[in-house]
């Protein structure tokens, strides 16, 4: 019998946003565990030492083929090392959240720096770029107003409020238009902004509308 939800979460669930931080940069990636503090010290700085908990003791007590064969047990996911090397690696993991928390040291405000920490950052933004304007958005909707008409006559108020904040968010960082850009793809925009916008212009106008 699979894990339920609610079990996966209490054993699992900061082990999984620490690991999914690396996937697609490698397991040495400084930026991995860099950008999951950065981002977890200023939501949810309790959560660290959750997560370094259930890294040691995901080390300390890896799966047994049966029980991955029953589907019981948390699959890590695969970040390109070897067996015999995962759990060095996880209780690497584990000493550098420690000496976060016991140093007081979170990194320095920044704009996110991986795709597991833009997602994190702007969940919502996400939503709405995955979601709406992916390359199927011509078909489905033919232009990016009647998208937008789409996602908010669908959404709750309270989440249309929440990505209304992050959009001025990312304003707020600073980035030229390749970094909105790359931010725009990074949280899965998949078509470019209408014309004539700029990325920067059309989250501005897009600030706006949702304002309105």
């Amino acid at each position: 019998m699979s894990l339920n939800p609610a079990e996966h979460d209490r054993k699992y669930g900061e082990l999984d946003q620490v690991v999914r931080a690396h996937l697609g940069l490698g397991p040495h990636a400084p930026e991995a565990v860099a950008g999951y503090l950065r981002q977890t010290w200023r939501t949810r700085p309790w959560a660290i030492a959750v997560a370094a908990e259930q890294l040691r003791v995901y080390a300390d007590n890896p799966p047994g083929r049966l029980r991955l064969r029953l589907g019981e047990y948390y699959r890590l996911p695969d970040v390109g090392l070897p067996p015999e090397e995962i759990r060095d690696w996880l209780t690497g993991l584990a000493d550098r959240l420690d000496a976060s928390l016991a140093n007081g040291e979170a990194p320095p405000p920044a704009a996110p720096a991986t795709p597991w920490e833009w997602r994190a950052r702007f969940p919502e933004l996400a939503q709405l770029l995955g979601g709406w304007y992916s390359q199927d958005m011509p078909d489905e909707f033919g232009h990016h107003e009647a998208a937008l008409t789409d996602y908010l006559e669908g959404t709750d108020t309270g989440l249309v409020a929440q990505l209304t904040g992050e959009v001025h968010d990312l304003l707020a960082l600073g980035l030229d238009e390749d970094g909105l850009a790359l931010a725009l793809v990074t949280l899965g925009a998949e078509v470019e902004p209408p014309a004539p916008f700029t990325p920067g212009a059309w989250l501005v106008a897009l600030a706006v509308r949702l304002r309105g």
